[in-house]
């Protein structure tokens, strides 16, 4: 061999050296831009679904829970708050919807905690919240109240609380979402 000749086992050795050298950088470069094209952790859970376990809710008691970043309200009724809520005229509704069609169990009523005025959240999830002339729900920012069953009653709110697509997925686990 002479001093001006590289070797052919020499010049192959080179020639996929550069290539694996390149390729890698390469991948190194275009993976973090493919990846950044993926939806964010906080994006991928707000489509998702939440499981709640009822188990513990005594009768009368209200929980929040968080769906899509919004409050969802979940009532354990009473009987006497669905007898209430069943009784109301139809025609006294600003929203008529009747309270079986709000509650796939009548002892489980779970919405959307967002006033459908103004996105306010109502109270009444808590003890010694203001719960209005119907012992439902009361938004503060401008007055809306909302019955036993988040129908709204008196106020500016247009509609009644929104209902969450959801499912039982056992007598005592509910799947919102």
């Amino acid at each position: 061999m002479g001093a001006g000749k590289v070797s052919s086992n020499r010049r192959d050795f080179l020639f996929v050296a550069t290539a694996s050298v390149f390729a890698v950088g390469t991948a190194a470069v275009v993976w973090p831009v493919i990846d950044s094209l993926n939806p964010d952790a906080d994006v991928r859970a707000m489509a998702g679904s939440v499981e709640v376990d009822l188990s513990s809710i005594e009768v009368g008691q209200r929980i929040t829970v968080m769906w899509r970043s919004m409050p969802v309200f979940i009532d354990h009724r009473s009987q006497g708050q669905i007898a209430e809520a069943r009784a109301t005229n139809l025609d006294e509704l600003r929203d008529p919807q009747r309270d079986e069609d709000r509650a796939l169990r009548p002892e489980w009523l779970i919405q959307i905690g967002i006033c459908t005025h103004l996105g306010c959240i109502p109270l009444g999830q808590q003890s010694g919240d203001p719960l209005g002339d119907w012992g439902g729900w009361f938004c503060a920012c401008h007055g809306s109240q909302y019955d036993t069953s988040g129908r709204v009653r008196k106020g500016p709110a247009p509609r009644n609380l929104d209902i969450p697509p959801y499912a039982f997925a056992s007598d005592t686990i509910v799947r919102i979402g």
